[in-house]
């Protein structure tokens, strides 16, 4: 069963897919290539749900790989994504935001402990980050 924060985490990898299928039927990119790197996505989604820990690697590798391949698309790639798999991908955030969510992932433990519902998009607004 997947956790609150995984299924949300999971619905951001899918829309960013839909950005990357996007691409490729706009022709804007390279299709062989391409297509191989959404096969890997696509193995990133089978794999994510069932073994989180184990899959943090190839989620990093591969959201760093679409700033590098893709930098057209750079800007739409949720920042919550960049924190979830982090590694290098903290690499693309700037200090202020790594503050923020810094600050959501301790509320977000918080919460946990106590057995209180947590609400990372709510939590996020409050700390003034829409």
């Amino acid at each position: 069963m997947l956790t609150p924060n995984l299924e949300y985490h999971m619905q951001l990898l899918q829309h960013l897919r839909t950005i990357l299928v996007a691409l490729d039927d706009a022709q804007s990119i390279p299709e062989e290539s391409h297509q191989l790197f959404l096969e890997r996505f696509d193995e990133l989604l089978a794999l994510l749900p069932g073994d989180p820990l184990h899959s943090q690697y190839l989620g990093q590798e591969l959201i760093c790989q679409i700033f590098l391949r893709y930098p057209q698309i750079a800007h739409l790639v949720p920042r919550d994504l960049l924190w979830f798999f982090g590694g290098d991908c903290l690499h693309f955030m700037p200090d202020e935001e790594l503050n923020l969510y810094q600050q959501l992932e301790e509320r977000r433990h918080e919460a946990e402990q106590q057995g209180e519902p947590f609400d990372w998009q709510q939590e996020k607004a409050l700390l003034g980050s829409v």
